[in-house]
Formats: structure tokens, sequence, C-alpha cells
């Protein structure tokens, strides 16, 4: 892959050791969101709901309220684990019927399902699938939470009340999408000017532009005051489901009002006399467990940086369990699709660890706006295969199979991480070789964030970061068809993890290192 970027331009974030908590999110407005609630005696779970919350303000094109998500928890007073599973599902009243193939080639977006007559599975009321983000911050902070929770709102409220800045990356990423945008009134009066152009900020911080976030605002206030269940059984569910179905999508306040987000025993992989913890179920914590499976017995790894040898193991395993979950679980998403979901991780002083990944699927999900309740969509219909007889076709009432894998991970001498990414099927990726260089190499936090990364995610090509020595590029290339590139901001060609880690007491985060927004924030302590 060719590029125009300097060759001697250096890039590099600084991980922090603290005694407090630490909230690392794919933008720093979330994550000093998130730390507020540490600072007020708030549990990881709290800082969860708030950076969750934050995140649909300041980020709203990769996850919001009308989103589904995942988390792994890890509670210390416990010693064990936890998943909360708050993925969308279809409505009751979808038709597959109403989703005819076109017969003219492949999807236009994220998956290369065979293309839908008028991208009614993509693009439109037609495509949103039912939330679950809501409900399940609720469940978690239900079973967890320390704090109320109308006080945990209280930071997004204010950021919306703001509205997000426009900036050059939020301009960029409207800009991407600006097609899309104005094909629905009420996404194009928030995200474009004159219904049509990208908004840009001003050449000077005196002259910036904001996002008119306040009917998002009302909609917050009204989940903080009257709880989760106002999104799914009172006015502003039914307002939500007018909105939906007046744009021609069959969401009902029966598919609201009986959606459940669940709390489960997470998976336990023993790995090489270390653990980790990893969604089951359809996510990409079971296609981790056999990439690990994989690396245990032929991984010989040496302290440090590591070698072509575990390089060319990482690309061996998560090749086979592409392979496998291609052929079992009907994920055929495009390998090279662009990041369009948000991670965050949280860790407490009290040693309380959490994982969240949670999307609208597409960036700017289904590129419709609710306007009585200011919340931009999701298009979890997307993640079906619309040719029926597959395993993961599409149909009423059914949960969607995603690519997330929010983990936490202990190693044998007692240190642990909370560890995920945004990025589609980069995911699985981006989380095993993390892993592996804490675990296997016993890298750092900060130098495991500024390995070279490579990516193997269901193509015949294997993506290599061109910052690889060249005998790591010549083993990948001797054994895969190999190109290389740079991590740059924009599209990202790996996945964006963030994480968090505690050992002897001490904590830390760090977030995708190319990431302009991205940042980890600790609770101010004097302890």
């Amino acid at each position: 892959m060719d590029d125009n970027f300097s060759n001697s331009q250096n890039v590099r974030k600084t991980v922090i050791a603290t005694r407090g908590g630490v909230v690392a999110a794919q933008h720093r407005l979330a994550a000093e969101a998130g730390a507020a609630v540490l600072e007020n005696g708030g549990d990881a779970i709290d800082a969860a709901v708030a950076t969750s919350f934050a995140l649909g303000v300041v980020e709203p094109w990769m996850s919001g309220p009308a989103g589904g998500g995942c988390m792994t928890v890890w509670r210390a007073d416990e010693s064990r684990a936890y998943t909360v599973n708050y993925g969308m599902r279809s409505p009751a009243a979808l038709d597959p019927a109403n989703y005819p193939l076109s017969g003219s080639g492949r999807s236009s977006d994220l998956f290369p399902w065979p293309a839908v007559t008028g991208d009614r599975n993509v693009q439109g009321a037609t495509a949103i699938a039912v939330p679950g983000v809501v409900a399940g911050m609720a469940l978690a902070h239900e079973r967890f939470g320390r704090l109320p929770w109308r006080d945990l709102l209280g930071g997004a409220i204010g950021l919306a009340d703001q509205g997000l800045l426009v900036d050059w990356y939020s301009a960029l990423l409207m800009a991407s999408s600006a097609r899309a945008l104005a094909l629905d009134p009420d996404a194009a009066s928030m995200f474009l000017e004159d219904g049509h152009w990208p908004i840009i900020g001003g050449w000077t911080a005196l002259s910036e532009k904001r996002l008119n976030q306040k009917v998002l605002a009302q909609t917050l206030r009204q989940i903080a005051e009257l709880g989760a269940g106002a999104l799914y059984t009172g006015d502003l569910a039914s307002a939500m489901v007018k909105d939906v179905r007046d744009k021609g999508g069959c969401l009902s306040m029966s598919d609201l009002a009986s959606y459940r987000a669940e709390m489960v025993d997470p998976l336990v992989i023993p790995y090489r006399g270390h653990h980790l913890f990893a969604p089951p179920g359809l996510t990409a914590g079971p296609s981790l467990r056999d990439c690990l499976d994989m690396l245990a017995p032929g991984l010989s790894p040496q302290p440090g940086a590591p070698g072509a040898d575990s390089y060319l193991a990482y690309a061996r395993a998560l090749d086979a369990a592409f392979r496998n979950r291609l052929e079992h679980m009907g994920d055929a998403e495009a390998p090279h699709a662009p990041s369009c979901t948000t991670h965050f991780s949280v860790v407490d002083r009290h040693g309380n660890l959490c994982a969240a990944t949670q999307t609208l699927l597409s960036i700017f999900g289904s590129r419709v706006v609710s306007p009585s309740t200011g919340m931009l969509m999701n298009n979890g219909i997307m993640w079906f295969d619309p040719e029926p007889g597959k395993p993961n076709s599409l149909g009423p009432g059914k949960r969607c199979l995603a690519n997330y894998c929010p983990v936490v991970g202990q190693d044998a001498n007692g240190r642990q991480f909370a560890l995920g990414a945004s990025g589609g099927r980069k995911i699985l990726g981006t989380v095993l070789q993390i892993s592996s260089f804490l675990l296997d190499h016993g890298l750092s936090l900060e130098q495991a964030f500024h390995q070279p990364r490579i990516d193997m995610s269901g193509g015949a090509t294997l993506i290599a970061d061109r910052a690889l020595p060249a005998e790591v590029l010549g083993a990948l290339s001797q054994a895969f068809p190999t190109v290389t590139t740079r991590r740059t901001v924009f599209p990202y060609a790996f996945a964006c993890p963030a994480a968090v880690l505690r050992e002897n007491g001490m904590n830390m985060g760090c977030t995708e290192i190319m990431s302009p927004w991205g940042d980890a924030v600790a609770e101010r302590t004097s302890a």
C-alpha cells in the first residue's frame, strides 16, 4: 500500500501509573466523564455508565443509546468475572420477504452480502434493530453500581447541552458519510450544512462550530430521571417507535418492552499459566478461544518484543479461526471494513475492571435520526445474511452476530488488564496480539500499544505494519500474501484498542496511539 506520510513522523502516547482509577476511551471528554464519577466514589461500573452515555454524545456516529454492545467485568471482591450482553435484536415483525435480493452484486457497506433492493438492510429505517445499550448499562448498574443512576448521566447531559465541537477530525468523519446522511432530513439537519454539505469548523479556535444536540440532551434527562425503562416502555419509547415507523421501519413497542440484556458467565480461557475471560455466544469470544488454543502449544516466546515466530503464529491462528467462523457462524464481514464501533476500559482503585464495546454497526448507523429523541439510530439488520438458509440468515426476533471482544486478562504474576477494540473483524486480531504482548512477552502496557501489529481477518491477504522489522515482514511474506501499510489517523488499517492495566495496586491506561481523540484519564486523588 502506497502512502504520502512523512518517514520522520513519530507518534507516541505516554502511560502514567496512579493509585486512583483510570478510564481509557476513544474520546477524552468521555473518559473525563467516567473519571469524574470515580472521583465521586463511584465503582468501575458507575464510571462505565457515565463513559458510555458520554461517548454517545461526543462520538455519536460510533455508538449511543440506540446501539448495542457487550462488556466483560472483573469483580475484585468476588474474584470472578461476568459478561453483560446487550446486543441488538431484529424486530419481531421483520419479514425477510421485505429485503429482496437485487441481483446486482454485493452490498456497498461493511458486509459482502448479496445486495438488497434499495439497500433496505443497510440504510434507512428498515435497517434499524432493537437497541440494547441502555438496558445493558442499567443491568450492570443494578448489580454493581454504587452511585444513583441519575447522577451518572450528568456528564453526558452537559456535553449534549453544549453540543459536540466540530473540529478537523469530526468534520472529516461527517464528510466521509455526507452523501448517505443527506438522504434522511433529520440526519442532514444534525450533521450537515444546508442538508447537503459537511459541517466544517472555522480556521481558528475563535470561529468554532458545534452540533445542535439539545433534543438528545432532553432524552438523556428523561433516561436519567425515569431510569432505563424510559427508552423501553414510556413516552420516550413511544416517540422513538413512531419516528422509526413513520420512516418505514417495523420497530414496535412490544420489541422494546420485551428486550432484556443478559448477565452470563464469560468464557474462561486458560492460556500458558494465565487466564482470559471473554464473552460467549454470538461474539468474537469463541474465536479468541480458538486462537489461544492454537497458540498455546506452538508458541515459544522470548521476553521482549515479539519476533517472526510469534507473528507467524498469530497469523496462522487467526487464519484458522476465521475459516471456522465463516463456515459455522456465518460472519462474512468485509475484512477491510472501516472502524465503526467504540471501546472503553475502566479500572477503579479497588481493582474492579470493565471492558465495554458498543456500536451502531456502520459508521452513523442507519444514517437515520429520530427527531423526537435526537438519537442516531443503528443499522443492526445489516448483521444478518439476506440469503435464506445460512447460519446467520435474516429473520424476526433474532440476536445479531457481532465481532466485539471485550476481555479481562490475568497473568501468572497477578497483573490484570481490561482490553478491547473497535474495528469490526479487525478486533479479534488486535485483542489476541495485545494480550500476547502482555502475557507471553511481558511487555508493559505502553510497549504493547506501540508494538506494531498485523491484521489477518478472513481475507486472503495479510496486512502488516510497515514498522515491523524486515525479518518479520520477510517471514510473513513467505507464508501469506502480504501487503504493508502504516498506522494512520484515517482510515485505520488496524483496529482501535483501549485498555487499562493494574499491577501491584497501581493503575494505568492507554488508547490507540493514532487516535486523535482517544485518551486515558485518571481520577484525581491524593491517595
